[in-house]
């Protein structure tokens, strides 16, 4: 099953990218939200899972690359949010593919480093706590997002899934999209992780306990 992951994410991102949702719908903040947990959220993980059953490093992956990859998502996510950036994104096709590129990369490097070693404790350690903190700030952002009493990002009405919103709508239901599936999705990766650290005591890469004898 995990040689099928890296196909299917591809195809996902196929359909997020070349659909309507950065296309027709591009000035709907909650459409721009299901591209961004399709490919951070889905994509990402499926991309990652498949990478690591066709490819596996010959040296260990350094203990503190998974929190890098978790900081560079922070990064990147609550920047391309900002308002500015935001509506830079709308307007040009240019800025849209940049921040499609950089939430792929983020995603991809931290989902990979974080599950590519789950039978090393440590690191599994590691890569649960960069999952269980990236779940935190996207539920911080969520839940600002839709808790918000002003829109942010427009005040026009937009058409999304074929349903005409109004600013606050459209934000409020992107901030509950980014609860629903980023938080999530990044916590039930990161509980799983944390669960290899009680499971499977003589797990491949851990050190043999040896007894010693009188």
């Amino acid at each position: 099953m995990s040689r099928l992951a890296l196909p299917a994410g591809i195809l996902l991102l196929a359909v997020v990218w070349l659909g309507p949702l950065l296309d027709s719908w591009r000035a709907s903040f909650s459409a721009h939200m299901v591209a961004h947990m399709g490919v951070v959220g889905i994509a990402s993980p499926l991309i990652a899972i498949g990478l690591s059953a066709l490819w596996t490093p010959k040296t260990p992956i350094p203990m503190a690359l998974p929190v890098l990859a978790s900081v560079l998502e922070l990064i990147t996510v609550w920047g391309w949010h900002a308002p500015a950036m935001r509506r830079i994104a709308e307007a040009s096709t240019l800025a849209t593919v940049l921040e499609q590129a950089t939430f792929l990369v983020a995603g991809v490097l931290l989902w990979w480093s974080s599950l590519a070693q789950p039978y090393n404790k440590v690191h599994a350690a590691i890569g649960a706590g960069s999952l269980l903190l990236t779940s935190i700030h996207m539920t911080l952002l969520g839940a600002l997002l839709s808790l918000s009493q002003r829109p942010l990002y427009g005040e026009g009405e937009v058409t999304c899934f074929g349903v005409v919103l109004g600013a606050q709508q459209d934000q409020q239901l992107g901030g509950i999209i980014m609860l629903l599936v980023g938080a999530i999705v990044y916590l039930a990766g990161g509980v799983w992780l944390a669960r290899r650290l009680v499971d499977d005591p003589a797990a491949p890469g851990d050190a043999p306990v040896t007894t010693a004898r009188s």
